[in-house]
């Protein structure tokens, strides 16, 4: 029996057209939420990016599990080392590439650039204030934005080699600390209910949902998903423009 539903973001709640939540996927929140079963956020977004959305969360899964929150307590939080921090600063101001650090409130933009831009116009998030990025070196981070490109990881590997780089863009990477992911604070929270893991559906597009994916009871990737996503999961539905949410609730999980 499902108890927990995990949702991304981007692609899946929110559609890359419209930036808005469809009707379909209200009527499957009421529908869920009827069955008694919690809703979740599961995302690589930062709390500050987080939009507003005409649907209720039990908790939150945030910055790729690096956050993680139930009823506005922290379960989950886990910092870059800054040591590596002060590393990818050095790196980005010496190559002039534009970045965004997260904190577990704060955020902040250094060297804006026309990549950014680029991104920004297509996802529409929220701006965040921009600073020289010498006032960054002291900031606690739970999350960086480094907009290189996937031939530039290898490089990134060894300048931060306590990390890792969730991808689900080509022309930026989220990084986090090693041994954060969806899936682990998918665990946290199902940890803290007293649920398992078959008790558990998630729904996501991206290459960072892939670890959620294969961890959930049942993980199912929208329509719109690249292919070696829906490789990894249990059911493929249609795309976040054409009800996936709804459809893979109506079809999947019963009363």
């Amino acid at each position: 029996m499902i108890k927990a539903a995990f949702f991304d973001i981007d692609g899946t709640l929110l559609s890359f057209k419209t930036h808005q939540v469809s009707e379909g996927t209200i009527r499957a929140f009421d529908r869920l939420h009827k069955m008694g079963i919690k809703t979740f956020l599961s995302t690589g977004r930062a709390p500050a990016l987080i939009p507003d959305m005409p649907l209720h969360f039990d908790g939150r899964v945030t910055t790729n599990g690096s956050l993680v929150f139930v009823d506005n307590k922290v379960l989950v939080r886990n910092f870059i080392p800054q040591e590596e921090v002060k590393a990818w600063l050095e790196y980005a101001k010496r190559n002039q590439v534009s970045t965004m650090l997260f904190g577990e409130t704060e955020m902040w933009g250094a060297q804006r650039d026309a990549i950014f831009d680029k991104i920004h116009d297509q996802l529409q998030f929220k701006l965040p204030p921009w600073t020289d990025i010498d006032n960054l070196c002291d900031f606690e981070t739970v999350q960086i934005i480094a907009d290189i490109k996937i031939e530039q990881e290898p490089e990134l590997a060894k300048l931060l080699p306590h990390c890792k780089f969730p991808r689900w863009h080509p022309d930026f990477t989220d990084v986090l600390a090693a041994g954060n992911s969806k899936a682990t604070g998918i665990e946290r929270i199902l940890n803290h209910f007293g649920w398992n893991r078959e008790e558990s559906i998630c729904f996501g597009d991206g290459g960072n949902d892939i670890e959620m994916l294969e961890y959930c009871g049942i993980g199912v990737a929208m329509g719109n998903a690249a292919d070696n996503v829906k490789a990894h999961a249990d059911y493929v539905t249609t795309s976040v423009d054409e009800e996936g949410i709804e459809q893979a609730v109506n079809n999947l999980i019963k009363q």
